[in-house]
């Protein structure tokens, strides 16, 4: 188990291999369908509120009931990480497969993909505190910066390879 500490940096993920099991901790943001195309908008408008530099982005809405990933492949979601990673976003956090584009745009940009378990309970135990940042009039789905003790995650793409 390798641990990692936000904000990620390029010698950080030197050290990582597809397959590798992680734990992250720190600060991670959460979005998805709706709140990462609003996100790249912002960015492209240089309106970000914050550092995107370093940061992980967990493909997930908050609620009280918790969190747990969505699957990563939708269009709405997708179409975002390429952007994102060259913006500053050095892990994406979610489920599923993604394209074969998607995995040389993450490579390109130094960036990983890490999948987690979709086990509710697990993810939201290691949530220690939460704050929406962004879009707050999406409800469950807009942005939220969590702090975060050891998520669990294994490396799924990575130097232009999927697990």
């Amino acid at each position: 188990m390798k641990d990692l500490n936000t904000p990620i940096t390029d010698e950080d993920l030197l050290n990582l291999n597809i397959g590798d099991q992680i734990t992250i901790s720190g600060t991670i943001y959460t979005g998805r369908d709706a709140a990462l195309p609003q996100l790249v908008e912002l960015i492209k408008e240089k309106k970000v509120p914050f550092d995107l530099n370093g940061s992980v982005i967990m493909h997930t809405a908050f609620s009280n009931a918790g969190i747990a990933p969505t699957t990563s492949s939708k269009v709405e979601i997708e179409s975002t990480i390429p952007y994102l990673s060259e913006n500053g976003i050095k892990i994406h956090i979610g489920k599923g497969m993604l394209s074969d584009e998607t995995i040389k745009e993450l490579d390109k940009n130094n960036s990983i993909f890490v999948i987690t378990p979709p086990v509710a309970a697990l993810l939201t135990s290691k949530v220690l505190d939460k704050k929406c940042v962004l879009f707050e009039s999406e409800g469950m789905e807009a942005m939220f910066k969590l702090k975060v003790e050891r998520i669990p995650g294994i490396v799924a793409i990575h130097n232009g390879l999927s697990i």
